[in-house]
């Protein structure tokens, strides 16, 4: 019998964690907050005819970034103009009158978001921004842009997806973009509790823990399929990276099979020691997509320690985004957890920020 880990969270990340469904919730009262703002970025309420959207950006980078792409995952098919995420300094030269803006950065101050949205407004974008407060915020004031406010009592930025991600899918169901998508959100609202309760409920006995130990200190490596599977694979990677402080590496199929799939064939005596596969699997998938994750199981068995499925559950896209998210932020935090280790503090992205102000 395997004697339960002492559990150490100064920040409360797991409780974090946990509160996704409700904090989805409080999202949407935050992004109703700023209808009637919104809602005068439209040039058709001064008299035009002309469709005003013809492109969506999304800045942001980190924790705050994951916002393009559920986005992109969860609307993106369906949404009449395209849309880009931009996890950088630079604004495209495209973005100009017609682009709709969204400025994502929890602290407010991610010096690539205000840089870009910087960019973005002086060319005569509409900017909505999501943030905590900071130079974002005060730019936004000065820009008359909406600003959806991401709540201050959310210890990290990781720990806000759904506050920074569910306002602009709110917005754009305002501006007529994404019909739906607030019975969407109310969908997974009601998954998200009871697979909550099912994963927290049980605690170290839980599906979370017991994958997290089947990890072990192997290196995960995340395959998921099309965008949704794809959003859900870098979240894991970047949340395995953030609170358990370990390598993760994450790969979209089906690209993977076009490329990665060739770096197996020497070093297995090595690889098969330090590497689980986990393949994230949606109900979304192309048929082909679904048929590769088994090849790609098959090749991969005799060069990874372990190989490890994960079916989201839920109806629609953005239940089972959320179900795969809110999964693997628990599997991240037991990873975190049977090591020993504090999953909130990030002393070296503390440290880098000084270092590059200090220049």
């Amino acid at each position: 019998m395997t004697e339960s880990p002492a559990i150490i969270d100064t920040e409360g990340i797991f409780e974090a964690a946990a509160g996704l469904p409700e904090q989805i919730e409080t999202a949407v009262s935050a992004a109703d907050s700023v209808a009637d703002e919104v809602a005068a970025l439209d040039p058709a309420k001064a008299g035009s005819a002309e469709p005003w959207v013809r492109q969506i950006v999304v800045f942001g980078m980190g924790g705050s970034g994951v916002a393009g792409d559920i986005l992109l995952a969860t609307a993106g098919s369906v949404l009449p103009v395209p849309v880009l995420v931009v996890k950088s300094y630079e604004c495209p030269s495209f973005v100009g009158e017609g682009t709709l803006v969204f400025a994502v950065s929890a602290s407010g101050d991610t010096e690539e978001t205000v840089e870009a949205t910087s960019e973005a407004a002086l060319n005569g974008a509409r900017v909505i921004a999501v943030t905590g407060g900071g130079e974002l915020a005060r730019l936004a004031a000065g820009w008359g842009a909406p600003v959806v406010l991401v709540p201050d009592s959310l210890p990290q930025p990781r720990t806000a997806v759904a506050a920074m991600s569910i306002p602009p899918l709110i917005v754009l169901e305002d501006l007529g973009l994404f019909r739906g998508a607030r019975t969407w959100i109310a969908e997974a609202v009601g998954h998200l509790k009871g697979r909550r309760d099912q994963l927290v409920g049980a605690g170290d006995a839980s599906e979370a823990a017991a994958l997290a130990r089947r990890i072990g200190r192997t290196w995960p490596l995340i395959q998921g399929g099309g965008r949704l599977g794809s959003a859900a694979a870098l979240r894991w990677k970047t949340q395995v990276n953030e609170n358990a402080k370990a390598p993760a590496f994450w790969s979209p199929q089906p690209e993977l099979c076009h490329n990665e799939i060739c770096g197996w064939g020497q070093h297995g005596d090595v690889s098969r020691q330090l590497l689980t596969l986990i393949q994230l699997r949606h109900d979304g998938e192309h048929p082909q997509v679904s048929r590769r994750f088994e090849l790609v199981a098959d090749v991969m068995r005799e060069v990874v320690a372990d190989i490890v499925e994960v079916r989201a559950t839920g109806d629609g896209d953005l239940a089972q985004l959320f179900d795969l998210i809110l999964m693997g932020d628990l599997v991240s935090l037991w990873m975190a957890a049977q090591e020993g280790i504090d999953p909130g503090p990030v002393p070296i992205l503390v440290e880098l920020k000084e270092r590059l102000r200090a220049n």
